[in-house]
């Protein structure tokens, strides 16, 4: 591996790590590319080549992951979930977590609360797979 591709994979988990750490913060891609010390468009597209996905939906499935285990283990509203987790509608939270796990935040409550699994397999097998 050359020595430009390993600085710029080092950029990339830069800003891959700060939406890992700022899910909930309002993160665009100028924000994250400023991280990643790139332009926009550079950012935009080698972070698609490197991951396999744009930064908006990585970003996006991050919250949702996180909104997951907040709807499992706590009794907090879906709307304060997808405040807490960094949408600002609640409309677009539900439609986005709908496209992303194939069930509603209160469907995936219901069925996850139900189940009565160990945390262990839950979370191998209610992980996205987008």
């Amino acid at each position: 591996m050359s020595r430009a591709v390993e600085e710029t994979n080092r950029r990339m988990l830069r800003a891959r790590d700060a939406m890992d750490r700022d899910y909930a913060q309002p993160l665009d891609v100028p924000a994250l590319a400023r991280i990643a010390h790139v332009s926009p468009a550079h950012f935009a597209r080698t972070f698609r080549a490197t991951f396999g996905e744009t930064p908006h939906r990585y970003l996006q499935r991050r919250r949702v992951e996180r909104a997951m285990f907040l709807l499992r283990e706590t009794d907090r509203s879906v709307t304060d979930i997808s405040f807490a987790v960094g949408f600002t509608s609640p409309g677009t939270f539900s439609r986005t977590f709908h496209a992303i796990v194939g069930r509603s935040p209160r469907t995936y409550r219901r069925e996850a609360v139900a189940a009565g699994v160990p945390t262990c397999f839950m979370m191998a097998y209610s992980r996205p797979h987008t």
